[in-house]
């Protein structure tokens, strides 16, 4: 079963950074559109954002000017940085491969913003 290994979330205050990591098999990474997507309680499966294996990426507005998404190709890894946190950004954010219909995804990181 193929596997993406998250790291990196935790508790930060307000106006804060964290960086998230995942870590994908070669096979996926070369080839699947990498993303991250968030969940908050009670709330729908977001996408955050997402990066091409050419280096493409997308944002949601709500993140926009705030985190960027990046890989290492030599270390098979996507990150997220996250720079200053709200509360809003309070979620469990989750590691994606996507490749047409193929969807592979970590196990969530929590990510809680509060003072």
């Amino acid at each position: 079963q193929v596997q993406l290994v998250e790291s990196g979330g935790g508790l930060v205050q307000p106006g804060g950074s964290l960086r998230l990591s995942c870590a994908a098999p070669r096979s996926i990474f070369n080839k699947y559109v990498m993303g991250w997507y968030r969940q908050a309680p009670g709330k729908q499966r977001k996408l955050v954002a997402a990066i091409t294996s050419g280096g493409s990426t997308n944002y949601a507005d709500s993140v926009k000017g705030r985190f960027t998404i990046s890989r290492d190709n030599a270390k098979n890894t996507v990150y997220l940085q996250m720079n200053s946190l709200k509360p809003e950004d309070t979620a469990v954010y989750y590691c994606n491969a996507r490749l047409s219909v193929l969807n592979v995804w970590g196990q969530g990181t929590q990510v809680t913003v509060s003072s």
